[in-house]
């Protein structure tokens, strides 16, 4: 169910109404007009973010005045790390008697439903955020009660054990629905005074004269596709705030922004990344196994490209299973598809029994973090905080986000709740500066997980590639736990690895056979996505012509091949020479692996119109 509004001032009230009120396909009279190229380029970007509304006769006489409330601390994103940096504020606040208001801000139209995770959670930070969570009703149905852990060759595969103190072992750790997990974090947050937004958007970071950030405005609604206005057009709202908090989750789009202007990754290496696909499927419930969690490397994927599968089996009442299978997104061949490799995975020979007779009900995919330890940014700046998934916190060997994202809104909360309260505070800059959170989280467990790590998956970059990598773990993670005198490097951001597709091989992928494996198109019906069709799409280009002149050109449109949701086709031209792109916006899960893997970095994802996007349940 969705959260509730808090009360708001009558104004801020208002605009919430206003926004929520936009009809669909009212075209206001003033534009008729069509907007029209004169270039020879097909028009494909129509965003006010790359064309501005400033010189736009369209615009003219068009209100943009946004109204603002204020709040002690804005939080960005409704994902575990957010919800448990509002929690932990409320808490605090609640234990000093003092009043800190708190305002959450989440883009999906209800919480939990963009989140998507394997998952299997380990419980350290939930323990130490609510202790009492059973009690309180917590979803997580299912210890582990089973690992098991495989290499895939094309027709067998090989059982590697799982020795006690490896990064796979996962004694005391949960499967859960993550979209459940957060759907009720969003419950203990509410119930604690934390005020929770569901449906709209952080379009926009807000900034003082001095530098330091002001806060955050929502996205514009009544948009038409063409970028000019509708009748019910109505600006977004300001949330201005002492902190910002901002925890959007893998490569959150405002959090780029804020790398630039702050220099954060000065210090750091480009983050990696990687693509996750799942899938939800009720099985025959003799071959349910609830507790039991499986994963996989090798087969279909060559031994330089790194990836595996998990299969983690439920016990909530039926026999239920999530599925997944995760490409690092620094792979070389253009030709290959992530989602392609994710169907051909379950057919093989001791996989595809357990799905027979089955019948799938869900699907989605999320990027996900990989650089580690050599990756975190710098996590602190005037006004505001990187937290969660956001600057990336993920125990790659692990496959475990949850636990170390919300740990870190923990700690950043108890330090900006110090300054909050601090009496004698005297701050250089009029949004807060909190540079004690990065220095407590060094001081944390969540620092030392990840240094101890750091190394594994940057060594799978060697001649043996992935299994170079088990061979490394299996000599200085397990025997010297992390504590080598050197920190390897990642090869560079995942869009500079792709090579020129006259370099590569094609792949022939199999066709679905509607049992086992299934189209792209069918897939993404099954993500609930929906997106108001009559917006300015928000797959935005740089530029319109890099599309056919170079990622056409040089890597045959990979584009058309990373997306997991058919977002991306080249379709002939109107004149029947040449080729297209075609953004089809509409069916976007908000994964964000465009924006990542595009050779050109010519995709820009901003925000659609707050509630758009998928309607996972608890994926």
């Amino acid at each position: 169910m969705p959260l509730p509004l808090c009360t708001l001032s009558s104004q801020a009230h208002h605009c919430l109404r206003a926004l929520k009120s936009v009809k669909k396909d009212i075209l206001p009279p003033l534009c008729i007009a069509r907007w029209a190229s004169t270039s020879s380029v097909p028009r494909i970007t129509t965003h006010y973010t790359i064309h501005s509304r400033n010189k736009d006769k369209r615009w003219e006489g068009v209100n943009m005045e946004r109204f603002a409330e204020e709040a002690d601390v804005v939080i960005v994103g409704a994902g575990p790390a957010g919800l448990s940096a509002a929690i932990r504020l409320k808490q605090l606040a609640n234990e000093y008697g003092k009043e800190v208001r708190v305002c959450l801000v989440e883009k999906a139209a209800q919480i939990g439903a963009h989140t998507l995770s394997g998952a299997c959670l380990e419980p350290r930070a939930l323990e130490e955020l609510l202790p009492d969570w059973k009690e309180r009703g917590a979803p997580l149905q299912t210890p582990v009660t089973e690992d098991k852990f495989g290499i895939l060759t094309k027709n067998s595969r090989i059982p590697v054990p799982i020795l006690p103190g490896l990064p796979m072992t996962n004694h005391g750790n949960y499967i859960v629905r993550l979209g459940h997990f957060v759907n009720w974090l969003g419950e203990q947050a509410e119930a604690l005074g934390v005020e929770v937004y569901p449906g709209y958007a952080a379009a926009e970071v807000l900034f003082h004269e001095d530098g330091s950030v002001k806060g955050i405005a929502t996205n514009d609604v009544g948009i038409q596709k063409d970028g000019a206005p509708k009748a019910i057009f109505e600006r977004g709202l300001e949330l201005h705030a002492k902190v910002t908090f901002f925890a959007e989750g893998c490569h959150g789009h405002l959090a780029k922004q804020l790398y630039n202007r702050y220099n954060l990754r000065e210090k750091c290496q480009p983050q990696s990344y990687g693509i996750g696909l799942k899938e939800l499927w009720l099985i025959d419930e003799k071959k349910w196994k609830p507790g039991r969690v499986e994963h996989t490397v090798g087969w279909p994927l060559d031994r330089h490209t790194y990836g595996g599968s998990f299969l983690y089996h439920l016990n909530e009442g039926e026999p239920l299973v999530a599925l997944g299978f995760v490409v690092g997104l620094d792979y070389q061949n253009p030709y290959l598809s992530p989602f392609k490799e994710f169907q051909r995975w379950k057919h093989h020979p001791s996989v595809e029994p357990t799905f027979e007779g089955g019948k799938r009900i869900g699907y989605g995919a999320r990027a996900l973090n990989e650089g580690g330890f050599q990756s975190i940014p710098k996590l602190t700046f005037p006004g505001g905080v990187l937290i969660g998934c956001s600057p990336g916190f993920m125990n790659v060997p692990k496959i475990k986000g949850t636990h170390t994202a919300m740990k870190s809104g923990m700690l950043a909360s108890e330090a900006v709740f110090n300054q909050l309260t601090n009496e004698n505070l005297q701050s250089k800059t009029i949004g807060l500066d909190v540079p004690e959170y990065e220095e407590n989280l060094k001081k944390s467990w969540v620092w030392k997980e990840l240094y101890s790590v750091r190394n594994i998956r940057p060594s799978c970059h060697g001649v043996l590639g992935v299994y170079g990598g088990m061979i490394y773990t299996g000599i200085f993670y397990w025997i010297l736990r992390g504590m080598e005198p050197w920190t390897l490097k990642h090869p560079g951001p995942d869009s500079d690895q792709l090579k020129p597709a006259k370099d590569c091989t094609p792949i022939e992928y199999p066709k679905p056979d509607g049992k086992i494996s299934f189209d792209l198109l069918s897939s993404v019906a099954l993500s609930g996505t929906n997106h108001e069709h009559d917006q300015p799409p928000h797959l935005t280009l740089k530029d319109d012509s890099v599309p056919v002149n170079k990622n056409l050109a040089i890597y045959d449109g990979p584009e058309q091949r990373f997306c997991p949701a058919g977002v991306y086709e080249y379709v002939p031209l109107e004149t029947g020479e040449g080729l297209r792109l075609q953004i089809n916006a509409q069916n976007c899960v908000h994964c964000k692996t465009c924006d990542i893997k595009d050779p050109s970095q010519n995709i820009n994802w901003v925000v659609p119109e707050g509630g758009g996007g998928p309607a996972y349940n608890g994926m």
